[in-house]
């Protein structure tokens, strides 16, 4: 999209939408499914800080009045932990670059097969260098489900909140603060399952494997205290712990038992009868983003599906989790993916292929102009050994933030194009981890609780009066 298609109106999604002691009042529900709803979300991304709070605020009501509500996954994984469903594994996608248009095909699968089971994601990491702070993302999400005619909760998600051990071995208080700090940020825009990621602190040095995982259960416990008391009424927030940093060595049974004993201790001496976690991330053969080769291809990856299986089925039935994760599987070959929901996976996290597939359509200015950036702000990356196909595979992520505006506003066909490769995509993943049918099994399980909130001052003046509407798309 671009901006001079979505200009600023001077009414609210066609005059569809109306302003009234503080509430929004939608009139017209065929206003969300159109180009309307392109216009507020470009706002909400785009706009002056004023316009674009409006704009937040605007699609955070729409959502409530139509049922398309942030949700937390947590009951659903905790009665996959007791038996009462499973046969499916659900997909945590980090959306990265081209958010709403990402979106859009996601809610565009979900509606054909009737998913309901699926996460959409953002690491700590990815906030920053894509410019997607926790309330903007939450609102582009919200935009494309809204847009798409989904229904239904969304689950959103903060992925890999992590602690930097380099930083926490200087000082650990302030490191554990920062983390603290944007689970206070994501919780209060929207996102209601958090990833706990300090296995960072593992310490394989220590001579017993309670004393290696000390420092990770205790300050896995120290930030979902502080999750906790950040949940709205009525949430419990989903909260994944980590045993095994992502790329190095497997997981073990041993390992796993280690970290929840001392994690499930802990939480019960110091806040009884807290909830603790739903589900356990692990390392069984990945990394994030694949190994990439010289030439630019992807390494073949030894994927360990007995330690997924027997680590699922431990967290399952003595801890009464949804069972194992696994990270860095988007770059896996399409002949990986149905082992999955085989050997009772509980979740796989899915970024780096998108990603790619994004750069693959890019026009080959707008790819080089990003390369040349690269080569001047990413150059302190560059290893002696990286060829130009490395170099550029590794970095190009970081672009995505300072070049979001020229990624928003690719030509039509462009975006025409990708959104049909990613409708294949999302399609084949969906029918691979059994996701289909599932939006069934989780209105049994997760309610989503109406959370209206108080509107921005001065928001009267972004709404004409309804005299000035205009319907047409």
């Amino acid at each position: 999209m671009t901006s001079e298609s979505t200009s600023t109106p001077s009414f609210l999604l066609g005059g569809a939408v109306t302003l009234e002691d503080g509430r929004v009042h939608l009139h017209d529900a065929t206003a969300l499914t159109s180009a309307h709803m392109d216009a507020l979300v470009w706002q909400a991304v785009f706009a002056e800080e004023s316009e674009r709070n409006f704009s937040r605020w605007v699609l955070w009501e729409l959502g409530q009045i139509a049922g398309v509500r942030p949700a937390s996954i947590h009951e659903l994984y905790i009665a996959r932990g007791q038996g009462k469903c499973g046969g499916f594994t659900v997909p945590a996608i980090n959306v990265r670059g081209m958010s709403y248009d990402t979106a859009r095909a996601i809610f565009r699968t979900a509606k054909a097969q009737d998913a309901g089971a699926f996460i959409l994601e953002i690491a700590r990491s990815e906030i920053a260098y894509t410019d997607q702070r926790p309330a903007e993302y939450v609102s582009v999400m919200l935009a494309a489900a809204l847009r798409e005619g989904f229904r239904g909760p969304l689950f959103i998600q903060g992925d890999h909140f992590q602690v930097n051990h380099k930083k926490f071995a200087v000082d650990p208080v302030t490191e554990v603060s920062a983390v603290k700090a944007i689970v206070k940020e994501a919780v209060a825009a929207g996102f209601y399952n958090i990833d706990v990621d300090t296995s960072t602190l593992v310490d394989l040095s220590k001579a017993t494997l309670d004393e290696q995982q000390r420092l990770n259960y205790e300050v896995c416990v120290e930030i979902t205290r502080a999750v906790r008391a950040e949940e709205p009424a009525g949430v419990t927030i989903s909260i994944g712990g980590e045993i095994g940093e992502v790329g190095t060595e497997n997981s073990t049974p041993a390992e796993l038992e280690a970290f929840m004993e001392g994690y499930n201790r802990t939480l019960a001496a110091q806040a009884p009868g807290m909830a603790g976690l739903s589900k356990i991330s692990v390392q069984s053969g990945t990394s994030h983003g694949g190994i990439v080769l010289a030439d630019g291809s992807i390494a073949d990856v030894k994927l360990d599906l007995e330690t997924l299986a027997s680590l699922s089925k431990i967290s399952r039935d003595k801890y009464s989790m949804s069972g194992a994760v696994q990270h860095g599987a988007s770059t896996l070959p399409d002949g990986a993916f149905n082992n999955f929901p085989r050997t009772e996976t509980a979740e796989i996290h899915l970024a780096t292929n998108f990603q790619n597939m994004m750069y693959d359509h890019l026009p080959a200015e707008l790819r080089q102009e990003i390369y040349a950036w690269l080569d001047e702000n990413a150059k302190e990356e560059r290893k002696p050994t990286d060829s130009p196909e490395q170099f550029y595979y590794k970095t190009r992520k970081k672009a995505i933030g300072p070049f979001k505006k020229q990624l928003w506003s690719l030509p039509a066909d462009v975006r025409t194009a990708l959104g049909a490769a990613y409708d294949e995509k999302f399609g084949f993943l969906f029918r691979q981890l059994a996701i289909g049918g599932t939006r069934e099994t989780v209105a049994k399980f997760v309610q989503a609780p109406a959370q209206h909130r108080t509107a921005p001052d001065g928001a009267t003046k972004f709404v004409a009066a309804p005299d000035d509407a205009d319907l047409s798309d």
